[in-house]
């Protein structure tokens, strides 16, 4: 993975809550069992109307999206971070995540910014007043700033692991890796007794 210090981008407004993982990519997509291959199923059945946001010309290549509280909810598949780095986005910016999907994203690449509710809402405002609205994510200090939103260092919530892997381009199952000559001397010097027999 690469290390994700900071994202700038335009932003996509997506205004609706309890945004669940099967609306972001639909359980027929999950027999893949690579991180890629999802972009046509990335919001499936809402791209089927052609004024979908992630239809118009002028969203193409938007890399930060802003949606409504509890994203993520659902199942815990992480297809659809998957999805979502997939097709181009590198922040999800809202005023609430799913646990489970808030804790997978990293492993994907994705920031979750989770930021309180007015500063969410004026970066909505300003994403769907100008499709041109940057939006920068600062991963290292844990700040948002959007210029045509009026937000400037605007801080967000992010745990210590979350941001320290992010920025050092690592997954949860490659930090693990980093330990494993000495969980290997563990299992060496371990009693026999706490073997599981078969």
């Amino acid at each position: 993975m690469e290390p994700l210090i900071g994202v700038t981008g335009r932003g996509v407004p997506l205004d609706r809550p309890n945004v669940d993982t099967d609306q972001i990519i639909p359980a027929a997509w999950l027999k893949n069992t690579t991180r890629t291959g999802y972009v046509d199923g990335l919001f499936e059945q809402w791209r089927l109307d052609s004024d979908f946001i992630l239809n118009r010309p002028e969203r193409v290549g938007a890399s930060v999206l802003v949606t409504g509280p509890n994203f993520g909810c659902g199942s815990s598949r992480e297809h659809a971070p998957w999805a979502l780095h997939e097709w181009g986005f590198r922040a999800v910016i809202a005023p609430g995540f799913a646990d489970i999907f808030r804790n997978n994203m990293p492993n994907a690449g994705l920031v979750p910014v989770w930021c309180e509710p007015p500063v969410v809402a004026a970066l909505m405002a300003a994403t769907t007043a100008d499709a041109g609205a940057e939006i920068s994510v600062d991963v290292a200090k844990r700040t948002v700033t959007c210029e045509a939103a009026g937000i400037r260092a605007a801080p967000f919530r992010l745990d210590d692991d979350a941001r320290d892997r992010l920025v050092a381009g690592l997954t949860q199952l490659e930090v693990t890796m980093r330990a494993a000559d000495q969980i290997a001397a563990y299992e060496r010097a371990r009693s026999s007794w706490l073997d599981v027999s078969v």
